[in-house]
């Protein structure tokens, strides 16, 4: 038999047990300049100095600390547009804003080779295995890539091409993130590499060696 004392006991000791929560929605619900009342604190209260505020750790007594000297402001590290935008004066450069050097080659040669041979193919020609692969599947949503030696990508400036590594195109996605800047200027001078070599003249053989081909 359950005592008379048992259920009023039990009411009063359940609305008791409700009144925390009731006190912490309110809390949370209503407007104060104190910081809310938390179980887990996710770091929403640290110690810290708000703008203008004063901090006595220094000499000057100010929280707010001026720019240390030779420091450079994020978002100010890629002022060049030459090497990090491939544009010069607002238009799409046509030179290489560093020395193209034969480890350069090397360097793009083996970079092209990762990233863009599996799609481009080893001349350049738009027939690497990924493009073989997606034309047998014939599922009508595969963009071919361009060929280097094309007249419309040979004729774009270098600037314009380092772009597209960039920033990608159509189908084709950007490696901005996956290669470094220098990489992606030395895989354009692969590129234009690729292209002489489908389009080269005699006249593009040193001299000493021309009568040997004609």
């Amino acid at each position: 038999m359950i005592p008379r004392w048992f259920l009023p006991v039990g009411i009063i000791t359940l609305c008791l047990a409700l009144v925390p929560f009731a006190i912490v929605a309110k809390i949370r619900s209503t407007k104060s300049t104190e910081t809310r009342p938390q179980i887990i604190f996710d770091m929403d209260q640290q110690p810290k100095f708000k703008a203008q505020a004063v901090n006595g750790l220094f000499a000057d007594g100010r929280a707010m600390r001026p720019r240390v000297p030779g420091t450079i402001p994020r978002g100010e590290l890629q002022e060049d547009d030459h090497l990090y935008r491939g544009k010069t004066g607002g238009e799409w450069a046509t030179d290489f804003p560093m020395e193209v050097t034969s480890r350069m080659m090397q360097r793009g040669r083996e970079r092209y080779d990762i990233f863009c041979l599996p799609c481009h193919g080893y001349t350049g020609d738009g027939n690497g295995i990924v493009s073989q692969r997606a034309e047998s599947l014939r599922e009508g949503i595969w963009i071919p890539p361009l060929s280097y030696h094309s007249d419309v990508i040979r004729s774009k400036p270098v600037g314009n091409l380092f772009n597209t590594i960039s920033n990608g195109i159509r189908s084709m996605p950007a490696y901005g993130t996956q290669i470094g800047t220098e990489d992606r200027w030395a895989i354009v001078a692969y590129i234009r590499a690729l292209q002489r070599s489908q389009n080269a003249t005699i006249d593009d053989v040193p001299a000493a060696k021309q009568s040997k081909l004609r």
